[in-house]
């Protein structure tokens, strides 16, 4: 089908829409990442626990032992569903952000600019784009305003390529299209590099190029982080050894009593026991869980990798206007020559709101009234801007305007834009081309930093110097200021440059962007939590000073860009030790700050909303990207979205990923410290040839309690105190380093004794000794109990019995106490005691079963007193 070109200004209606939306499908190209419900179970089944567990189902059949292997089927099943339900979640978090992150698309429909998911574009739509856009579809080029591509996705080649409109057809609305040329087509996935333009929808989903050609963002598959590398290479060790280590027991009970299917059922409890395959539960539920929380902070997460280093970021980066500040721009003073024209220096006219002055967030009276000498200023600032403004400055403008202007000023009348000029890391100045009457000169009228203004005006070095001292005063009461010009231009050959306009001085606006009232207290956190935080913005040094002034941020250096450019970077890395603020600084200067910093070893965070931020974003170990003003171009880079645009969204989401971390580092050491004794449970009867404690039984049912502890207790456990009080950690570091796997080990070890003495203790009395079927109750009942106080004392970093109980967590104890009464009915429930060779036990031995476990809590606490005095001193020793 060929698109109707002609009807395509207006839009597709409402009605057509859907009903091509129902014929052709979403927009969407086949993601291949996205597995079904069969697939993760079959991956779920082909993990060594559930292979090790379903073999020894098979060998008890083998045995002629039927109530057994079915009792463990059922064991196995509980495990499966447990697993899957929290791999589920995960699962489910990680959709959930998908949709969030849902790009969005702007189309005509029914005669009106509507935003609609980029999924609900359809063949006919009229595409709107501007800067920083991703196309959502291919298409046609209907009109092009200096418009640019990056096409990398498709064709490799970085260079933006310029696009143009499609050629006006010479036989009329009944020819039919000819085919455009490819400066006339762009493609779904590229985006906008620069300017702005129209597309008629050719193309959708599976249908376009992209998904002709199987490529998609979302098919890329990311690469391990260094933690989960880290643990597989553990995980791999600990394989290695269990594997060697059960042939060897295996062979040892086969020799000793010529049984091999016995000795097999060992072989497997005892690999059971000690593998910690609740390492990649925990791996990929805390990641998913933490990016859920993160969302109710007001932070998207795209790149699920950014959880791991969230909390160890050490310097932020971040924007000023909309970041620190409100973003709700305000004409708050004016500064015009005395005599229109001149901007030699002499006295200056000035306007100010009754506000200036007196708070930075207090609102200015716009019935201050405003003298016609200003007038021009204001005409010619919104001639610069956007006709349908977006910008909060060009916004403040045209309400200045509205309130100040009357009809009869040109910049109300009817005019038609005739040629832009955008802002360029040469000239941080934007100039506008109108023409009003056919017979009269264009108008040109120019906005930007004053410094740019001054170049296009070629102001005399007197007058320069003069009215900087005039931006700087502006500067210094913390507000935005921006000159403007205007010049005269007849002909239809416009320059290349606006370098090539005459254009005379008008003056200077400045606005009022005011402090959000949280941020004092984010920039505390931050200074507290050993954060460096650098202010990174185009405005001017003095505006950007105050405004980190009144932030709180510590007295320090001011980088501003042009110093910036005559440094090498063994300099600027050394600068920026010292700096607080870095201003007019262009976008691709980010990108050498952040790279600065990473050669001093800092985990550095950077925010940007521009198409130009993009490769910062990206080098930055965390790339952080506005929701409200973001560009797709910079979200694509990003790892993070702020959905507000608030500066203590991240610092919220710093702290959020210090808990994430931190509870996963307790998780892991809890997982390390229950097999030790659960280990010791299966090894030791082995070793001396007793009867077996630990059977394939018994180490499914003791999976229904670790499975839910490890995971979905640690990760509800509240932040620690003081968590935003220490500095941050060394991203380099393992997870587990020597010192939390010696915690570990001395814990489990605590426990393993405790669970010694509940089984000496009901052997002893010879003849009065309990069965096997008591003991192993008994020592279970111990186990469940330690297991409750290894939580406990894994809650907290520190030795003290205080900290153990503050803050609770409601979940972790329901899941304890639901542990407990699972293990107490698997117990005195005969029918289900015979079944798990258990048997109940006198309520004497009962008790002693509960102080035995109980016993460990008081041990474990001195143990982590001694390791923890050992490793704070083991430093000074050194030394």
């Amino acid at each position: 089908m060929t698109p109707d070109h002609h009807n395509t200004p207006q839009g597709l209606t409402t009605d057509q829409a859907r009903t091509r939306l129902a014929e052709d499908g979403p927009n969407e190209v086949a993601q291949g990442t996205r597995r079904t419900v069969w697939r993760r179970l079959a991956d779920m089944l082909r993990q060594p626990m559930f292979a090790l567990l379903v073999a020894a189902a098979l060998l008890y059949v083998l045995l002629g032992d039927l109530t057994e292997g079915l009792t463990l089927s059922v064991f196995v099943l509980a495990v499966l569903v447990l697993s899957f339900y929290q791999e589920g979640k995960s699962e489910a978090a990680i959709e959930a952000l998908r949709q969030l992150t849902q790009a969005q698309a702007r189309v005509l429909r029914d005669g009106q600019t509507q935003l609609i998911p980029a999924s609900e574009v359809v063949a006919g739509d009229c595409l709107l784009l501007s800067e920083g856009d991703r196309v959502a579809a291919d298409g046609w080029l209907l009109q092009a305003n200096n418009l640019q591509m990056d096409e990398s996705l498709l064709t490799g080649e970085s260079v933006a390529v310029d696009k143009s409109p499609l050629e006006p057809q010479p036989g009329g609305s009944g020819s039919p299209m000819p085919k455009p040329l490819p400066q006339a087509c762009v493609h779904g996935g590229t985006f906008v590099v620069r300017g702005s333009g129209q597309v008629l929808v050719t193309a959708t989903g599976m249908r376009s190029q992209i998904g002709q050609i199987g490529l998609s963002l979302g098919q890329v598959q990311e690469a391990d982080t260094p933690l989960q590398q880290q643990t597989a290479r553990l995980v791999k060790v600990l394989a290695i050894l269990v594997a060697v280590l059960c042939v060897v027991m295996v062979l040892t009970l086969v020799w000793r009593t010529g049984q091999w299917v016995p000795a097999l059922l060992s072989g497997i409890a005892l690999a059971m026991a000690i593998l910690p395959e609740e390492y990649s539960v925990v791996l990929t539920l805390f990641p998913a869980m933490g990016a859920r929380r993160l969302t109710r902070e007001g932070v998207l997460t795209r790149h699920i990798n950014a959880i791991e280093t969230l909390g160890a970021i050490s310097v932020l980066c971040t924007d000023k206007t909309g970041t620190l500040t409100q973003n709700r721009m305000t004409v708050t003073a004016l500064a015009v020559p005395p005599m229109a024209g001149s901007a030699e220096p002499g006295e200056v006219l000035q306007w100010r709101t009754p506000a200036l002055g007196t708070s930075p967030s207090a609102s200015p009276n716009p019935d201050t009234p405003l003298e016609a000498a200003f007038h021009p200023l204001i005409e010619h600032a919104i001639l610069a801007s956007a006709p349908t403004p977006f910008d909060p400055m060009e916004t403040a403008f045209h309400a200045m305007g509205q309130h100040h202007l009357n009809a009869a000023d040109r910049a109300f009348g009817e005019g038609q834009l005739v040629q832009t000029y955008a802002l360029s890391p040469s000239l941080k100045a934007m100039s506008h081309v109108w023409q009003f009457e056919p017979d009269d000169p264009h108008v040109v009228s120019a906005k930007g930093a004053p410094e740019a203004i001054m170049d296009l005006c070629h102001l005399s070095p007197d007058a320069r110097q003069h009215w900087l001292a005039r931006v700087a005063d502006m500067a210094a009461q913390g507000l935005r200021v921006l000159a403007v010009a205007h010049g005269r231009f007849d002909g239809q050959s416009y320059p290349d440059t606006p370098h090539d306009f005459d254009f005379e001085w008008l003056g200077l606006i400045g606005l009022t962007d005011p402090l959000r009232p949280e941020i004092p207290q984010a920039i505390a956190d931050c200074q507290s939590a050993g954060i460096q935080v650098i202010v990174i913005t185009g405005d001017f040094p003095a505006t950007a000073r105050e405004i980190a002034r009144q932030a709180g941020l510590p007295e320090g250096e001011t980088l501003t860009g042009d110093v910036l450019e005559g440094l090498d970077d063994a300099a600027l890395r050394e600068r920026l030790r010292r700096v607080t603020v870095c201003a007019r600084i262009s976008p691709h200067q980010k990108l050498r700050i952040v790279q600065a910093l990473q050669a001093q070893g800092q985990v550095v965070a950077m925010t940007g909303d521009g198409v130009n931020d993009a490769p910062a974003l990206k080098a930055a170990h965390v790339g952080i990207t506005m929701g409200e003003r973001g560009t797709d171009v910079a979200r694509e880079a990003a790892d993070l979205v702020l959905v507000d645009d608030n500066f203590a969204s991240i610092v919220r989401g710093i702290r959020l990923g210090r808990r994430i971390f931190g509870n996963l580092q307790k998780s892991m050491q809890y997982i390390f410290a229950i097999h030790i004794p659960i280990a010791g449970m299966a090894l030791v009867p082995m070793l001396m040839g007793w009867p077996p404690l630990m059977l394939p039984l018994h180490v499914a049912l003791l999976e229904l309690v670790i499975d839910p502890t490890c995971a979905i207790a640690f990760e509800n456990e509240p932040e620690q105190a003081h968590m935003m009080q220490s500095p941050p950690r060394n991203i380099q570091t393992s997870l587990l380093g020597s010192q939390e796997i010696l915690q570990s080990l001395a814990l489990g070890l605590c426990l393993f004794i405790c669970v010694g003495l509940s089984f000496a203790w009901a052997q002893q009395g010879g003849s009065n000794a309990l069965s096997l079927e008591q003991t192993r109750s008994m020592v279970f009942i111990t186990l469940l109990t330690g297991n409750a106080v290894l939580y406990l004392s894994s809650r907290t970093r520190t030795p003290g019995w205080k900290a153990i109980w503050q803050r609770p967590n409601w979940t972790a104890y329901a899941l304890l106490a639901s542990a407990g009464a699972l293990v107490l009915l698997a117990i005195y429930w005969p029918w289900l005691s015979a079944i798990l060779q258990f048997a109940p036990l006198p309520l004497p031995y009962l008790g002693l079963a509960l102080g035995w476990g109980l016993l460990s809590l008081p041990a474990a606490m001195g143990v982590k007193s001694v390791l923890i005095h050992f490793f704070r001193s083991a430093p000074a020793q050194k030394s």
